[in-house]
């Protein structure tokens, strides 16, 4: 299959949105809005507000609304000793920090839900084709780069351009295959002088501050996910174009013609369906092509996708429409997990199948689809139960979280208690209050729904609570009530 990718960045002063294609199929979003920038990447001089050494972690003040967090797993001190293989026991975090102390740290992860930002002390900072690593002096390369062969040349030539009094160290990207000595040297400049730049800060800004900010959204995405597969690049923000033609001549020569400015009367996303895709990527159900379709649920702890066949028949037997329904779900489970940027831990259902042979060519379907993504995934076989585990690299929130929140109605149950079950527990409350204080009356405030039903089927109940505690109970309808919320008033 060809996979040429196509990138569309929307613009409005608010947000910038991103849509990557393949053949004019949306396969990723992202999403960045100006109140509210993602922080990973960033530089901060952090202060340490609080060490817990039960938990071997502490919070870090970095100016944001919440607490950082670091665990002494994620301090340089401890990774030098971890990596080197002598297991020697790690340094107890309260031996290596205490309140006050000022600290270099770097968000790992964001804030999400109600956690705060999650730092570490060993920082990197990206480049084009290379991460700097200023604090740990030696040069690695991405395991995307799988021939070995290309793997040692690119170390050999990157250690050969490495300066004299070079301190720290490189990760080599999968951008850097196929670069030359002058486009590796360029990035080795570009990194050198921008740690440069982040120290001079340092020194200049008080603890809880900002020391170096991560690119903006448009920018990271000529950086990060522009590769040789990349057909075009199109904007629909003159000044932004500009701007990222002369990033692009700066930093990324060779992509600087594939940026174009998008100047068509219909909306660039409306262009490819984009807003069409981003209202199926917030919904549970997903349809596949054969008639079958997805359950896909977020849970605090995991995510599931639950395969169905629904009104799919096309198969030569039942077995052959299982295989089959499968084998597109897998394709489409990879997709979906792009579009909605899901992390974490992630259970796969599959309908359940018999033949070992068309598991494992399911199996297949499934790490071959995900070996488009981007963010790193780790695939468990199908369990005893049938079902498929996996996870997905979390640094960011989901596109549900981003663009969603939870439903003030459910409180995030997806459900609500009838009429009958609220007439139910407002008859009992009556009671409850009858027996503690002595009212002229009890007024009942609720929703049209459980009123209707205390005029209707419940009117008799309502009537012998009436006459049994001997007070008149009357009934005002609220529309301004969602079904869950009633007032009982004693008058």
């Amino acid at each position: 299959m060809n996979h040429s990718e196509d990138i569309l960045i929307n613009v409005t002063p608010f947000e910038t949105r991103v849509a990557l294609t393949v053949q004019g199929v949306v396969q990723e979003l992202h999403i960045e809005r100006s109140i509210q920038r993602g922080h990973v990447g960033n530089l901060y001089l952090g202060r340490v507000a609080r060490v817990l050494p039960g938990m071997q972690s502490a919070f870090v003040d970095i100016g944001l609304e919440r607490a950082a967090f670091i665990h002494v797993a994620d301090l340089r001190q401890n990774r030098h000793s971890r990596n080197s293989g002598d297991h020697t026991p790690q340094t107890p975090i309260e031996k290596l920090l205490f309140e006050g102390q000022s600290l270099l740290v770097q968000v790992i992860k964001d804030p999400i839900g109600t956690k705060g930002a999650r730092l570490s002390t060993h920082i990197s900072i990206a480049g084009r084709m290379l991460v700097y690593l200023p604090h740990e002096p030696h040069i690695g390369v991405s395991q995307r780069i799988d021939k070995e062969a290309e793997r040692t040349a690119l170390r050999d030539r990157l250690l050969a351009l490495c300066l004299d009094d070079e301190t720290g160290g490189y990760i080599v990207r999968t951008q850097a295959e196929g670069a030359s000595d002058i486009e590796l040297a360029a990035d080795m400049n570009y990194l050198r002088t921008l740690w440069a730049n982040i120290q001079i800060r340092i020194r200049q800004v008080p603890a809880s501050s900002v020391v170096y900010t991560e690119l903006t959204l448009a920018q990271r995405v000529l950086r990060d996910m522009v590769g040789p597969e990349t057909g075009s690049i199109t904007v629909d923000s003159r000044s932004v174009t500009q701007e990222l033609r002369s990033w692009a001549e700066r930093y990324t020569p060779s992509v600087t013609d594939r940026i174009h400015h998008y100047h068509g009367n219909r909306p660039l996303f409306d262009t490819a369906n984009v807003d069409e895709e981003i209202s199926r990527a917030l919904s549970r159900r997903v349809d596949l092509k054969s008639g079958g379709y997805l359950i896909i649920d977020q849970t605090e702890a995991l995510t599931t996708v639950d395969v169905n066949t629904g009104g799919y028949v096309g198969g030569r037997n039942f077995d052959d429409t299982i295989f089959k329904t499968n084998l597109e779900a897998a394709v489409t489970i990879a997709r979906q997990l792009r579009l909605r940027n899901l992390g974490g831990i992630i259970v796969l259902d599959f309908i359940d199948m018999d033949d070992s042979d068309h598991q494992a060519s399911v199996l297949a379907e499934l790490h071959k689809a995900l070996s488009y993504d981007r963010t790193r995934v780790t695939v468990s076989g199908f369990s005893q139960l049938g079902l498929v585990e996996m996870t997905r690299k979390r640094t960011r929130d989901s596109l549900a979280h981003q663009l969603c929140e939870p439903c003030p109605t459910c409180q995030s149950r997806g459900s609500v208690r009838t009429p009958r079950t609220l007439c139910y527990e407002i008859l009992r409350e009556i009671l409850r209050e009858a027996r503690q204080f002595d009212p002229k009356e009890f007024r009942v405030i609720a929703a049209q729904s459980v009123i209707d039903l205390f005029l209707e089927e419940e009117s008799q109940h309502l009537a012998m609570l009436g006459d049994f505690i001997g007070k008149p109970i009357s009934l005002t309808v609220e529309v301004g009530y969602a079904q869950e919320q009633y007032d009982l008033v004693l008058m």
